[in-house]
């Protein structure tokens, strides 16, 4: 199971990786048109505000970032052999729930009781 679930585990972080990189850059884009602007709710008269629009990108990045870490965080789970064991109770996670979310730290009973 190492072997695969390191596989997907990497496939994951090369997608995370990119979305965070074509967030940043458009977030990087945003604040050069914003940067000429008088006021934060400039616009093209045809597009959504530039705040709403940073708003939406600085969420898109944080969303990426924390799956970002996620990941990195399951690959040192599988590097430290602990990949699949519930980080509160100890119980292996079922191999359903590690299909459904490959970066779960914690069995779905611990997750409810934590609320995640």
């Amino acid at each position: 199971m190492s072997t695969d679930a390191r596989a997907l585990l990497e496939a994951l972080r090369v997608s995370a990786a990119a979305r965070l990189d074509e967030t940043r850059a458009a977030l990087d884009e945003l604040a050069q048109a914003r940067a000429g602007a008088n006021d934060d709710d400039e616009h093209d008269p045809e597009g959504v505000p530039l705040s709403a629009e940073w708003s939406r990108l600085a969420g898109l990045s944080d969303a990426a970032a924390a799956k970002l870490r996620q990941i990195d965080d399951a690959l040192a789970r599988l590097d430290a052999g602990i990949y699949g064991i519930c980080a509160r109770c100890g119980d292996p996670i079922p191999p359903a729930r590690l299909e459904a979310r490959p970066f779960a730290e914690h069995c779905v009973a611990c997750a409810e009781v934590l609320g995640l």
